[in-house]
């Protein structure tokens, strides 16, 4: 039988040594148009609840309602790669982002614009976990902190100028054009798939569009739960407690019931949603630990950050974008020289600095005021995305190396879901954090002129994520490698 001319190995033979870095190269593009549309919308939500007429709880849905269609669907990922191989699934991915982009910035009501952000979300919940895969299976070892380094300095420029170009674009042209930005990456990525990706699944495999159906009942029980969580978490601060109390603890039972249906269906011999087998490797469980809690601080923080500048500090989308961007081009920076670094230095090291730092940055946002100089606040920020640099490229790989090689889609796609699903409350939980705090000093965000008032409940919010980053330090130390037994016990 001829193999496909886009199967796994036609690929290698036409394109050498090289391919794997092609490969690379073709995903990279399309998880920096997936990272760009969830963070460059932050930019404008102040013009897109000024445009229609929304308080800061359902502007907030903008980002929530992407986090949550995001950590969902990443649990598909494995399943979809199985079926039908690397090409289908992120060319599919690609376009359903494509139409949520400029589905986004047609829309005329708010509904709409939110429709679009949830298929943006299901797109990039699908592509992020694919890189992951694609470095752990066609990397050698002493190579994956290497391309794992320049994987992520690729990534982390979209969305280092992203939020600069986004300002500009929100002051000259309106909120609607961040919607449009993603289209010439998702155009671009789809091209380089059709030269470059394979039609195979991982590791070669042709795919199997014969296999076992999707876990529906398992995929609508980690929806239910995550949706429970984030209503649950705005419920317990708007009221009534009783709804948030019943939510919350329906994302209890949601989850719960979700990890009994796991383990059934495995017992059955069938293919669950999640493998729970990846939570036997201790390094991954305490992996997963540390994505959570790190999840919550990053992706609250970035909520967060841009509508401190602009409504407590009373900054413009353009003065907010070009303040973001020496950061953003620090942590590109950094990003490779710490991947290297994650092929010798000891994961637990590497990921503990980038939290230690990362939660001093959020420490020092306190000293931010109207009249602070703008260096310190650029400074600030930048020493958190140092500290960013050093978490993502050494984390995954830490977590996941000790996989089996069969469990490595699953262990990307899981990392990702307890990361995005910390991500998701994260957002909810800045949102509430930041309201507790404007009412108990007097404040609100709805009054045009800031105060100090205002500026201390942003600190306040920022003392709480620090809190997050010293939990997951302490997590963090057990991702060290488990200790050898000693000579006796080996030869005895």
């Amino acid at each position: 039988m001829t193999p496909h001319s886009g199967s796994l190995a036609v690929l290698c033979a036409r394109y050498g040594e090289r391919y794997r870095w092609l490969v690379l190269l073709s995903v990279m593009v399309g998880t920096m148009a997936s990272i760009m549309s969830s963070t460059i919308v932050n930019v404008a939500i102040p013009d897109l609840s000024h445009y229609f007429a929304l308080g800061q709880d359902r502007a907030q849905w903008v980002t929530s309602g992407f986090m949550v269609a995001t950590t969902v669907s990443m649990l598909t990922t494995p399943w979809l790669l199985g079926r039908y191989g690397y090409r289908a699934t992120y060319v599919g991915a690609m376009v359903l982002l494509l139409a949520g982009g400029m589905g986004g910035g047609l829309a005329g009501h708010f509904g709409w614009v939110l429709a679009a952000r949830v298929a943006e979300g299901l797109a990039a919940g699908v592509v992020q976990p694919i890189p992951a895969v694609i470095i752990l299976h066609a990397f050698k070892p002493h190579e994956q902190g290497r391309a794992s380094g320049i994987f992520g300095m690729g990534v982390v420029l979209a969305p280092a100028i992203g939020p600069s170009l986004g300002g500009l674009l929100v002051d000259w042209f309106g909120w609607r054009s961040i919607f449009f930005m993603v289209a010439p990456f998702c155009l671009a990525s789809i091209a380089l798939a059709y030269q470059f990706i394979p039609v195979t699944a991982p590791g070669g495999m042709p795919a199997d569009r014969g296999g076992e159906p999707l876990d529906w009942r398992g995929l609508a029980l980690g929806t239910l739960g995550t949706l429970c969580l984030l209503n649950g978490l705005v419920a317990l601060h708007s009221g009534p407690y009783a709804q948030a109390l019943l939510l919350l603890g329906g994302a209890v039972l949601s989850f719960a019931l979700f990890l009994w249906w796991q383990r059934r269906i495995t017992m059955r011999g069938q293919k669950p949603l999640m493998d729970l087998r990846v939570f036997e490797y201790r390094q991954f469980a305490m992996g997963s630990v540390v994505a959570f809690i790190y999840g919550t601080a990053l992706f609250g923080s970035t909520y967060l950050l841009p509508v401190f500048m602009q409504l407590g500090l009373q900054l413009s989308p353009s003065h907010v974008g070009t303040i973001m961007l020496p950061s953003g081009l620090v942590l590109a920076l950094t990003i490779p020289i710490v991947g290297r670094l994650a092929d010798r230095a000891p994961t637990h090291w590497l990921v503990g600095t980038g939290l230690a730092l990362l939660g001093l940055s959020f420490m020092l946002m306190v000293l931010i005021g109207p009249q602070s100089a703008l260096w310190l606040l650029v400074l600030f920020a930048v020493l958190g995305r140092i500290g960013l640099g050093f978490i993502l490229p050494s984390l995954n790989l830490g977590a996941m190396r000790p996989l089996d090689k069969s469990l490595i889609s699953q262990g990307s796609s899981v990392i990702g879901f307890v990361r995005m699903l910390g991500g998701a409350a994260g957002v909810s939980l800045c949102g509430i954090v930041l309201e507790w705090r404007l009412a108990a000093h007097g404040d609100t965000l709805a009054a045009s002129a800031t105060s100090t008032a205002r500026v201390a409940a942003f600190g306040e919010a920022f003392v709480m994520l620090a809190g997050l980053c010293l939990l997951a330090l302490i997590a963090a130390w057990q991702l060290r490698p488990a200790p050898r037994p000693p000579v006796r016990e080996m030869l005895g």
